[in-house]
């Protein structure tokens, strides 16, 4: 059993704030595969282990801001949840965003499930935002299936620089698998085609447009 105490206590709590959760039946139960989520509040950060974990009972681990392991709070939370820290912004550092890449393929060979947040920040309005590449490096190195799942209306439960949650409710859907095939170096122009492919699918879902 995996996250025991969290199993019990975070998602009947999330669930007061969550209004339905579409297409579950197109997650894979016997194999790893990619979540790719679009972000407009810290609410959204759970949902897919509040809805995915007591159904497949596997853990999800999650691509995160290292700067979240600067506060020991968040760091404990990060740790427990063995999340992957990314350096984006000021933090930027490619060494070491090469390393966490290898570290979620070495999760995902192991059968485990990766999260990802591809536009890396939280939007504001819930209007997405242009993504980072690093959702497409995983999907074609690992040959793994990416889940594109959209999140309606997170942004009016937590809004940015709000801590305590509105009474307001979101939406999941969870598409169908993607599978784009292996490709163990992709070249830049590879890398933002399938970007921009993963991103379609999560607007569509959401009722959106991606036209970056």
């Amino acid at each position: 059993m995996v996250y025991p105490i969290g199993k019990l206590t975070v998602p009947p709590i999330y669930n007061l704030w969550l209004r339905k959760a579409e297409g579950i039946e197109n997650v894979p139960v016997s194999r790893p595969f990619i979540i790719a989520a679009n972000h407009s509040s810290y609410y959204d950060t759970l949902l897919p282990y509040t809805i995915l974990v007591p159904k497949l009972n596997k853990k999800i681990h999650g691509l995160v801001n290292s700067s979240y392991w600067n506060n020991p709070i968040t760091k404990a939370i990060l740790e427990w949840g063995k999340c992957i820290p990314v350096f984006v912004g000021k933090n930027y550092d490619s060494e070491k965003n090469a390393e966490s890449i290898k570290k979620a393929l070495y999760l995902l060979n192991k059968g485990e499930i990766i999260l990802i947040f591809p536009e890396g920040t939280r939007s504001p309005d819930g209007k997405l935002k242009k993504a980072y590449t690093g959702v497409a490096r995983l999907v074609l190195i690992s040959g793994a299936p990416v889940i594109p799942m959209g999140i309606i209306d997170a942004y009016k439960v937590l809004p940015r620089g709000n801590w305590f949650p509105r009474f307001k409710r979101c939406a999941v859907k969870f598409g169908k698998p993607v599978f784009l095939g292996t490709q163990k170096n992709p070249s830049e122009k590879r890398l933002h085609q399938a970007t921009r492919g993963i991103m379609k699918k999560i607007a569509k879902l959401i009722e959106q447009e991606y036209n970056y």
